[in-house]
Order: structure tokens, then sequence, then C-alpha cells
């Protein structure tokens, strides 16, 4: 028989033609995504925040940072798009996790859609997740468990179905499928990482031969505002002179690193925000910058030591570690507003918790050993028995140098720092580098896709699968374009945008469009939409085709009264 070089070339593993050649012979690599939850764009140091963050500098100093990626403005969203690949309204979870009966908002990751961990077991790879899942509205202990993490491809789980929660004390703590208790002396953001060590350890000493996918999704610093006393002690009085210095601080850090351009105007104090020098109560407005800062700082070291259970297991060499943020700071203030009160009742006996009950609640009332929680101005954060955010002065400084927060779609609310760090795949003339074109959560399943060797399914388990949206983001650890050809579209509550080249196109909802130029103007403050009339009109039919595309609805979702609404805030248009 005759064998032809073309079937011998065919034969050959396709290796991307962009990774150095020491990547392209080695095994596949290891697959780890680390996501903090609520941390702005400034927060870590590598990004211009005066935090400390060793472990997360050291994966940028070794790896490469990503200047423009964008997540989806909001939580649910966000984990929806990055386990999926495709916009969180084609996963299902347009929004939350509550039904607003539409396909697009069911609030439960739908069946036409496949996890990373879905994709990648069939092609060998074990899979652990440690973490928030909040992808599902299946939130029972006795209740159903079909869109929870083992059955959506996990082999392992140690985490949270719910989103939020008690760092003492979370709801829904779960271990592979049984939902536990918190033991002593728990801390949340230490659990998570330790389990990740802990399943990293014994992979190497029970699957060695196979490569692993590892999502790791802290809740840090979501709020509540919880940190342990010594991560509190260290940050002590950094933050006595204010929100206004601060800014300004990181601002100059960013613009030194050449992570943002001096032409970018950093954008006005938030109008909400009082000017520090008349902001009344510092002592407590300090109080909760550092415990934001410590929680980061906790969940830093938590990253320090997932890396060390690399590199004593041997795994580290080969080893992709992408690092991100689930949505820009959050400006919400829960539970910092008003007189200080009790969230215990009459009807809420204040006793100690039994060693085996579960915690159900978002906003628990008492603490395990009993005690009452508080909120309301001026409670000081960090202890078990208190329950607030940070709130929004603290939030702008987080987004620095750009506009707005979680919720929204201008820069404050989508942009996360980024970092993927891989000795043996990135080559060294990479390392500590930027790489600034625009990527997104929906690039996440490609890249892994990409690197595992893995299939994309056209069906899985019997369903027709939606084609993955995103793309390899391999190419730039070389310094390639990416292959994308398409805009990034988004949607939350409303809010909208589309990017496309350098050009964005955003509404805050209900508002007009506004057009900017993003190496002009990444801060949004020089609106050209009017100047520019013809680009709005043809971004605008961009977004809407894939808003029906997506199955984005008009906001507010769900119901006559909402669509009632919706209907009359787009008149106002």
């Amino acid at each position: 028989m005759r064998i032809t070089l073309c079937f011998l070339l065919s034969c050959i593993p396709c290796i991307p033609w962009f990774l150095p050649a020491n990547a392209a012979d080695a095994p596949r690599p290891n697959l780890i995504v680390i996501m903090a939850d609520d941390m702005g764009y400034s927060d870590i140091g590598c990004f211009g925040g005066e935090i400390e963050t060793p472990a997360v500098n050291s994966l940028a100093k070794g790896g490469v940072r990503f200047t423009q990626f964008y997540n989806t403005a909001r939580c649910c969203p966000t984990r929806a798009s990055l386990l999926t690949g495709l916009y969180p309204h084609q996963a299902g979870v347009g929004h939350m996790t509550d039904d607003k009966g539409f396909e697009a908002y069911r609030g439960d990751l739908n069946r036409r859609c496949v996890t990373i961990a879905e994709v990648l077991r069939p092609a060998g790879y074990r899979t652990y997740m440690t973490g928030k899942w909040h992808v599902t509205k299946q939130l029972k202990a006795d209740g159903a468990k079909d869109n929870w993490p083992l059955q959506r491809g996990f082999d392992r789980f140690y985490g949270t179905i719910m989103g939020g929660g008690s760092f003492f004390d979370p709801a829904t703590l779960t271990l592979d499928n049984t939902q536990i208790p918190a033991g002593e002396d728990f801390y949340y953001t230490d659990a998570i990482a330790d389990h990740a060590a802990q399943f990293i350890t014994e992979h190497g000493a029970q699957h060695g031969g196979k490569p692993f996918l590892l999502y790791v999704a802290f809740t840090a610093p979501h709020w509540p505002m919880h940190a342990k006393p010594r991560d509190i002690a260290k940050y002590k009085g950094r933050y006595d002179k204010g929100w206004d210095a601060l800014r300004e601080e990181r601002n100059q850090r960013q613009i030194a690193m050449g992570l943002v351009k001096k032409e970018w105007t950093l954008t006005p104090r938030d109008e909400k925000a009082p000017a520090w020098v008349d902001a009344g109560n510092k002592e407590w407005f300090a109080r909760r910058m550092e415990v934001y800062a410590a929680m980061v700082d906790c969940l830093d070291q938590g990253v320090g030591r997932i890396v060390a259970a690399l590199k004593r297991s041997g795994q580290f060499e080969n080893t992709l570690v992408m690092f991100l943020s689930d949505n820009g700071g959050c400006a919400e203030e829960m539970g910092s507003v008003g007189p200080v009160h009790d969230v215990a009742t009459k009807e809420s006996p204040l006793k100690p918790m039994a060693k085996d009950e579960l915690q159900t609640l978002l906003v628990p009332y008492k603490t395990r050993d009993g005690r009452s929680v508080r909120q309301g101005a001026g409670v000081m954060p960090g202890p078990a028995d208190t329950y607030l955010a940070c709130g929004l002065p603290w939030a702008n400084v987080s987004n620095t140098p750009f506009r707005l927060y979680k919720h929204w779609e201008h820069e404050g609310g989508i942009s996360t720092p980024f970092i993927a760090h891989w000795p043996r795949g990135i080559p060294a003339s990479r390392y500590n580098q930027f790489e600034r074109q625009p990527a997104h959560l929906i690039d996440l399943m490609a890249t892994c896709v990409d690197l595992s060797g893995a299939t994309y399914p056209d069906e899985f388990n019997g369903q027709r699968i939606q084609p993955r949206e995103g793309v390899s983001l391999a190419p730039t650890f070389a310094s390639e374009p990416l292959a994308r050809t398409a805009p990034i579209f988004w949607e939350h509550e409303g809010n909208r945008a589309v990017r496309d080249g350098k050009w964005k196109l955003v509404s805050k909802h209900p508002g007009p469009w506004e057009l900017y130029d993003m190496e002009a103007d990444r801060t949004e403050l020089h609106d050209l939409a009017a100047r520019q009339p013809d680009r709005v009109k043809t971004m605008a039919a961009q977004w809407d085709a894939w808003a029906k595309r997506c199955g984005v609805q008009p906001w507010p979702v769900g119901g006559e009264k909402a669509k009632a609404k919706a209907k009359k805030g787009k008149k106002k248009q």
C-alpha cells in the first residue's frame, strides 16, 4: 500500500504553530482559572494597587498581563459565560438565578451549552472546582442537583452553590454533592484555596499521568466585609488619607508602569461620593477599606498556596494559570446605610447553632455561636457578627481610572485585570509584558479547547449544542494577533455595549448610545456619538442583531408589569 505524504502529515497532532518549541513538545498543559469576586481593575499591585499581592504579582512578572480583558459586569452571567464559552443569555443566565420566564433568563445553565469541564473530561482531563458556583437556582440540600458542578462535568467540588454569604459561615457549603456545615475557625477564602491545593496534591499522587482542569472561584472581596484580625492589622492606617488621594496614587502608578496612557484623563470622583475632606466618620470609612484590602490580601495568600502545591507536585512548569475578576468594583451599600441595628428579631432566637446545622441564609441573623449580626452606618466591619459592604466611594477607587461599577457596561463595570502564566508555554521574552488586544470571558473555552486538544461538541448527551463564541488566547503568548472576526457584545439590566476594534458603543439604561474611541479615550469622557452618527447606527444595528440572536429582552424582564415598564422606558429614549 502506498502511503502518501499528505496522509502522514494529517496524522501529526495539531499543535498551534504560534507556541514555542518547548511547549509544542510538552504534554498537554494543566489549566487553572482563578477568579476573584467584585474586585476592581486597580486593586492588585501589578495593576496599580497598594494592596499587598505578591503571589499574583509574581504570576504577572512571569507571564502576560491583558490590559483590555472583559467580563460581563455581574457575577452569575460572568460565571455562565466563563464556563460555557457563550454569552450568558445563550447559556440561560442572562441576569441572575431567578427565572424570568424567557429561555435566556431561566437562571440555570441550560442543556444547549456545555461547560469547560464537560468538554475537557472526554479528552482525558481530570476536572476540579473550588468556590462559588452560582449558575443554578437549585440550592436545597434535599432538592434537585442536576445543575450542580458534579453533574456538569467536574470530578470533585468544594464550595458554595449559592452566590454569597458570611465568610465565617457561608450558605450552601458543599463537598461534592453533599451540603456540610462550616467547621471551627473557618474562613471561606482559606477553605477555597486549601481545597484547591489539596486537589492538586491528590491529583499528582493519584492521577499523575493525566492533565487537569481546576476552576477556583473565590468569593473575596465580595460583601460582607469579613476578614481575619491579623490580615486587617496589616492595613491599619493605610487608608486614612482617603479615597481622593488613593485614586490619584493608583492612577499615577498605572501610568508609570505603562498600563494606562497619561492622555486618558482620570475620571472625576463619583458625584455620589463626598470629597474625603468633607466625609464624616472617617474612621469607619477607612476601616471598611482596611477590611477590603485584608480580604484581597488573604486571597493572594491563597493563590500562593495553590502555586506552592503545583511546585511541590512538579506540575508548575506545565500549568497555565489564568487570573481575573468576575466584574468591576461593587458600589452596592449592602448593610452600610441607616442606623445601627441587629439583624436578629424576637422571632429569631439567639442561641448557638448545632455543629451539624446547615447555614441556608445569604444574610445570617446570628453567628454560629449565637451572637446577633449587626448592620448599619458605623458598624466596624471584619468580625462574623457584622454584615456590610465596602461601598461606593471605595469602589470608585477600585475601578481607577474608569467610570461606573459592577452592573454597568462602561469600563468600570466590565474591565478586569487578567494574567496568563505558563512557564513552558509562554516564551521568556513575553514575561512581565502587556497584551493590549481586547479579549473576553467567551475566549476561555476556546483557549482551553485549543491547548487541551479537546473537541468542542456539536451534540452532548443527545442535545444539540450551540457553537462557541470566543477565540483562543494562545496566539497572544507569542505576540500574535487574535483570530477575532466579530465584535464583542454586552447586556445586563438594560445596560448594553458593543466593542469593535478601537470603537465602543455603550449605553447606561435607559439612556442613549454613547460612542468612544478606546485608543484615545478609554476612560470614556468624550462622547463622539453626535459627531459620528453613521458609526453609531452601524454598531447599534450590530448590537440589535446580536441581541435578537441571543434572546436578549427589554429590561426589566419578566411579567406584564415589567414589560409595560420596559416599553415606557423605551419611549423616553
